[in-house]
């Protein structure tokens, strides 16, 4: 009998799949669809201080073995997330849930996790520095070190909950990145967020994306997510999601083999709304195939 079970920094889960953020709304969506309570948690829509309608329309575009999107953080807000998005999904969701905080400064991503730091239903809080810095210029926090480090901290000194900072891969060196967030007291890591690409529309001449460029996810980011996922690893003591491109348990083995703890499922959840649930019923043949007994003993096993 394989044990699927692993834990996130004291957080108990009954195995490592959680849907990525913006992927899986605040989760009723997909429980119409089948009992969600089988996941390990998962990450809800990333959440601001005040309401958010987002980016101009066309937000999304397909591209091979992926998608490019620039939906613009679109959430109801911390305080609707907290009175009316909370409660309808204690209904249908019993385990803990993360939660996704985005900002466009350092007051708004401790405000917001201060507001979400009291809630039960929360097991770890989950901070999306892909966010630009309206104070410096439009330059994302996760962009630099000393940035990184700044609002790291900050969130770390009115919180008690574990703190994951979620990384972006539009960095030269995002092991500088992460070694900082460990420094400022982060309780684990989330990587990759998405890339930056952009399409064209040939019979337009002009980019399909409103925005121009957005994130680009899906299946073809896999082996980026896997390398930045492995030297990461090898430079932090932390524990780490790893996410980009997994569509299979197969990847999830990989991706836990590169050093992390728990994975999580964006892109895919758009083209198969049941691929979580797959996943997970695929796990244990998969770890019989590979003569795996147990997920915690593999993390970080190809280094």
């Amino acid at each position: 009998m394989v044990d699927t079970k692993i834990t996130l920094s004291g957080l108990a889960l009954d195995n490592p799949i959680i849907p990525a953020s913006g992927t899986f709304g605040y989760g009723y969506e997909y429980a119409e669809l089948y009992d969600i309570n089988m996941l390990g948690s998962f990450s809800f829509k990333g959440t601001t201080k005040e309401p958010r309608f987002g980016n101009p329309t066309p937000r999304i575009a397909e591209c091979s073995e992926g998608m490019i999107n620039s939906v613009g953080l679109q959430n109801p807000g911390i305080e609707k997330v907290i009175e009316e998005e909370l409660p309808k999904l204690k209904k249908c969701f019993s385990k803990k849930v993360i939660a996704n905080i985005s900002g466009f400064s350092i007051e708004e991503y401790v405000h917001c996790c201060e507001k979400i730091d009291g809630e039960k239903q929360v097991g770890l809080i989950e901070v999306n520095i892909s966010c630009p810095n309206v104070h410096n210029g439009g330059m994302a926090f996760g962009t630099s070190p000393e940035s990184a480090f700044e609002v790291t901290k900050a969130i770390k000194e009115i919180t008690k909950k574990p703190v994951y900072m979620k990384l972006s891969p539009n960095v030269t060196d995002i092991v500088s990145i992460a070694k900082a967030c460990e420094e400022a007291g982060a309780d684990g890591l989330s990587l990759i967020n998405t890339l930056l690409g952009m399409r064209i529309d040939l019979k337009t001449k002009k980019p399909v994306i409103a925005n121009k460029m957005g994130g680009f996810s899906g299946r073809a980011i896999f082996p980026v997510a896997l390398r930045m996922v492995y030297q990461v690893y090898e430079a932090v003591s932390i524990p780490i999601i790893g996410m980009g491109g997994i569509s299979k348990a197969e990847d999830v083995i990989e991706m836990m083999l590169a050093g992390a703890r728990a994975v999580q499922i964006g892109a895919e959840n758009l083209v198969n709304p049941y691929i979580c649930k797959q996943i997970i019923e695929d796990l244990p043949k998969t770890m019989e195939k590979y003569k795996i007994e147990s997920l915690e003993n593999i993390v970080g096993g190809a280094h």
